[in-house]
């Protein structure tokens, strides 16, 4: 897919989606989800040693923007990456950032 013939909706949702993941903490939720397993707030929180509240927070961001789906699972809600290709953006990024 290239990117000039995106339309502008969807070249707006990507950046959207770009944007809600340019956050430290954001980055290292959606890098702790790339494995594909669904993982609840409980267990993202713990992982990544932030407060539960700061976690809900940025979980509903990723979400609201596409970048998350959540599945409730009797009385937790589990969250995953909506799209697999989201672990290739990482990859991009990790490597752009060695020296």
């Amino acid at each position: 897919m290239e990117l000039k013939k995106l339309d502008p909706e969807t070249l707006e949702k990507a950046a959207n989606m770009l944007k809600a993941i340019a956050h430290p903490v954001r980055i290292s939720i959606v890098g702790y989800l790339e494995d594909g397993k669904k993982k609840t707030v409980t267990e993202i929180h713990k992982q990544l040693g932030i407060e539960q509240a700061v976690a809900s927070h940025h979980l509903v961001i990723l979400k609201d923007r596409g970048v998350l789906f959540s599945k409730r699972e009797g009385k937790n809600i589990c969250y995953f990456l909506k799209h697999d290709k989201l672990r290739n953006i990482l990859e991009s990024i990790g490597e752009c950032c060695k020296d």
